[in-house]
C-alpha cells in the first residue's frame, strides 16, 4: 500500500510542438516504466495521427515508480494534455485530477497562446507550476530571455525554472527531483468514505466501457459495489488497474491514486466525465464539483460521395462516437447530396481529425459542407430556437433578430507582422480589447465572431505570420447580428447544401463568388441556366451558363425561305423553353468541394 505523502499527481502543460510527449518519454524511460526494446517515440500517443501531426488528441495516464536522490520511493502519475485549442476540455479534466503542472516553453520560441490559456486554467485551480525550458540543446535557444518571457506574459517566477532537453535527456533528473519536493501531494483519507472523479471514458471492444478515476478520499477494490451520483446507478467493479503504461491489473485503488476502474458498462453514454462515483452501500451526500462538458460549437454536413457508402458512414461515426463523446451527429438528407449527417465538433481541428479517421479507418469518402455555428434565432412571438443549419431557418418575417457566437481570441506574435494580423482581426469584424509587449512580442486580445473564425482564420494567420503567430481562443456568450441567410439557386432551384448564414456586409461579395465558382464548374446543358446568389426573394448576384446550341437552319439552301428559317427558330427557342423548364441540372460533386474552398483561395 502507497502512502499518500509519496504520491505525486501532475499534468504536463505546453502549446503544439514544444516537446511535451517527448519530455513525457524521458520520465517513462527514466523512471523504467519501459524497456529499452519496449520504448518508441511519443509513448502517449497512440493514434497513427497524433504521431504523424506530432499532436495529442486523447488525455493518457501513466503510474511510474520513482526514487528520488534521498532514497525515498515515490509514485508519480502523470496525465498527458493535448495541447490544441480545440482539445480544451480534456486538458480542464486532467487537471483537476491532479495538484501540479509542469510547464513546458520552447527556449527557442517563447511563450505561445494556448500554452497561456492551460496555464491559466491549472493556476485557477491553484496548481503548484514548475516552469522547463526546453530544446537549450539548440543553438537558437535563448533561455534568459524565454525566461523573462514567462515573467512578463504568464506571470510565475522563474527562480526556480529548469533547463533541459526532450531529446538528449539533459534535465530530466532535476525535472524529476522537482516534482517530489515541489509539487504538493495528494490530500485524502482511506479511513473515509469513497470518494472519487470521473477523469475520462473511452470504449474497449473486448471490455465494454474503461472508466479512468481518481480516488479523492477511500479506496475502489475489486468486486465493490459503486454508485454514478449523476445516474444514480449502480455497478459491480470487475476489474482494477493501472497503465505504466503497459496495463497491470491490481486488487485496489487508494486514495490520491490514479487508475481505470471496469464495471461491464456497455453504453459511453451512461459515464459522463467530472461525474462522481461513490461506494453503493455507504454513500457520500455531495458530489465534487466537477467540470463543464464538452459542448460542439462548429457544425457541418458529411455526405457519403457514393450513396452506397451511406451505411459505412453511419457504422464509422457510431464507432467513432464511443471513443470520442465530445463530437454529436444527427441524420440529414439534402436533395444535393442525398442522406448523410449534421455533425457537432469541437473546432476546426476536430472536424479535420474526425473526417480523416472516418476516411482511413472506414474507407469512406466524404463530402463536407461549408462548416457553420449554433445561432439562437429570436422569434417575434418570443421563442427562441437554436439553428444550427442554414436550410432550418424561419422566415424572415418571422424573426425578431438573430444572436451568434463570439469569443475571446488571444494572438501571440512577432511585432513584424502585427499591422497584417490587426488587418485580418478587422476584416473578420474583430474588436480590439487590449495589446501589450514583451520584448519583441505582442500580446493582442480580439473579440471576433465564431463563424469568422471556424472557416480558414488559422490558415490565415499562419500564412501571414510565416506560421510564428499563435492563436487560442475562448467562448464569451452571444451577441446580436445583421446576419442573412444566403441561398444559393440553380436553375431556380435552391440548392440546401449551400446556403449559408452570414453577415449582410459580406453577401453580395460571397454570393457573387460562389456564382462565379459554379458557372466555372456546372458543366452546360442544352438550355441556358441561371446561377443565382438570394437573400430572401432578393437577389444579389447572378452568372448564366450558355446552353448549346445547335444549328437547325443548315438543312434549308437557297434564299427566300426566310419564313421557314423564322419558324425553325421559333420551334427551337420553344423546345429549349420547356427543356429548361423540365430539364433537371446535375451539379457535380467538384462544384460542391470548389465552393467549399472558395473562402480558402480568396483569403
Amino acid at each position: 500500500m502507497s502512502d499518500i505523502d509519496r504520491i505525486r499527481n501532475f499534468s504536463i502543460i505546453a502549446h503544439i510542438d514544444h516537446g511535451k510527449s517527448t519530455i513525457a518519454d524521458r520520465i517513462i524511460h527514466k523512471c523504467g516504466g519501459l524497456t529499452d526494446r519496449e520504448m518508441k517515440q511519443q509513448v502517449l500517443d497512440s493514434m497513427d495521427i497524433e504521431r504523424e501531426r506530432g499532436i495529442t488528441i486523447k488525455a493518457q495516464t501513466v503510474k511510474l515508480k520513482y526514487k528520488s536522490k534521498e532514497g525515498k520511493e515515490y509514485t508519480l502519475n502523470i496525465i498527458d494534455t493535448p495541447g490544441h485549442v480545440d482539445f480544451g476540455y480534456e486538458v480542464s479534466r486532467s487537471l483537476s485530477a491532479c495538484e501540479g503542472s509542469l510547464l513546458i516553453v520552447d527556449s527557442t520560441q517563447g511563450v505561445e497562446a494556448q500554452t497561456l490559456a492551460n496555464v491559466y486554467q491549472a493556476l485557477e485551480i491553484n496548481h503548484e507550476v514548475i516552469p522547463v525550458l526546453n530544446k537549450i540543446d539548440l543553438p537558437a535557444s535563448d533561455i534568459d530571455k524565454t525566461k523573462k518571457e514567462i515573467e512578463d506574459v504568464v506571470g510565475i517566477d522563474t527562480s526556480n525554472s529548469i533547463s533541459c532537453s526532450g531529446k538528449t535527456g539533459e534535465g530530466i533528473d532535476e525535472i524529476l527531483e522537482a516534482i517530489v519536493n515541489n509539487l504538493p501531494a495528494p490530500k485524502g483519507a482511506q479511513d473515509k468514505r469513497l470518494k472519487s472523479l470521473l477523469v475520462d471514458s473511452w470504449y474497449d471492444s473486448y471490455l465494454g466501457v474503461v472508466i479512468l478515476v481518481r480516488i479523492i478520499n477511500g479506496k475502489i477494490k475489486k468486486n465493490m459495489k459503486i454508485k454514478l451520483m449523476s445516474n444514480n446507478q449502480e455497478y459491480i467493479v470487475e476489474k482494477v488497474g493501472v497503465f505504466t503504461p503497459k496495463t497491470e491489473d491490481m486488487n485496489e485503488l487508494n486514495s490520491g491514486e490514479i487508475g481505470f476502474i471496469i464495471t461491464g458498462i456497455k453504453s459511453l453514454s451512461e459515464t459522463k466525465v467530472g461525474d462522481t462515483i461513490c461506494d453503493a452501500e455507504n454513500p457520500i451526500n455531495d458530489p465534487l464539483p466537477g467540470f463543464k462538458p464538452s459542448k460542439p460549437v462548429v457544425f457541418c454536413g458529411l455526405f457519403p460521395v457514393d450513396s452506397s457508402e451511406y451505411q459505412k458512414l453511419k457504422d464509422g461515426l457510431a464507432k467513432l462516437k464511443l471513443n470520442d463523446s465530445s463530437f454529436s451527429y444527427d441524420p440529414e438528407s439534402s436533395s444535393a447530396l442525398g442522406l448523410g449527417f449534421r455533425c457537432g465538433f469541437l473546432g476546426l481541428l476536430h472536424l479535420e481529425i474526425i473526417t480523416e479517421r472516418l476516411e482511413r479507418e472506414f474507407d469512406v469518402n466524404l463530402i463536407t459542407t461549408t462548416p457553420g455555428v449554433i445561432y439562437k434565432v429570436h422569434k417575434v412571438k418570443g421563442e427562441v430556437i437554436d439553428l444550427q443549419n442554414p436550410t432550418n431557418m424561419p422566415d424572415p418575417s418571422q424573426i425578431l433578430k438573430i444572436e451568434e457566437p463570439w469569443i475571446k481570441a488571444t494572438i501571440i506574435t512577432p511585432d513584424e507582422y502585427l499591422g497584417s494580423i490587426i488587418k485580418i482581426c478587422q476584416d473578420k469584424r474583430g474588436i480590439q480589447k487590449d495589446l501589450s509587449y514583451s520584448g519583441n512580442r505582442a500580446v493582442l486580445t480580439y473579440d471576433i465572431p465564431l463563424n469568422e473564425v471556424v472557416f480558414d482564420f488559422n490558415d490565415r494567420l499562419k500564412s501571414v505570420s510565416s506560421g510564428y503567430a499563435s492563436f487560442d481562443y475562448e467562448i464569451s456568450g452571444y451577441r446580436e447580428g445583421n446576419l442573412v441567410k444566403l441561398g444559393i439557386l440553380v436553375n431556380t432551384e435552391p440548392v440546401d447544401a449551400l446556403a449559408m448564414i452570414i453577415h449582410k456586409d459580406f453577401a453580395q461579395k460571397t454570393g457573387r463568388q460562389v456564382c462565379e465558382k459554379l458557372k466555372d464548374l456546372i458543366p452546360r446543358h442544352n438550355f441556358m441556366i441561371p446561377v443565382q446568389a438570394a437573400i430572401g426573394s432578393k437577389v444579389v448576384a447572378r452568372e448564366s451558363i450558355k446552353g448549346f446550341k445547335k444549328d437547325v437552319l443548315t438543312k434549308i439552301h437557297g434564299g427566300g425561305a426566310s419564313d421557314r428559317k423564322r419558324k425553325l427558330l421559333e420551334k427551337q427557342k420553344k423546345g429549349k423553353a420547356r427543356a429548361k423548364q423540365f430539364g433537371k441540372v446535375e451539379i457535380p460533386q467538384e462544384a460542391f468541394i470548389g465552393v467549399l474552398k472558395i473562402n480558402k483561395n480568396d483569403s
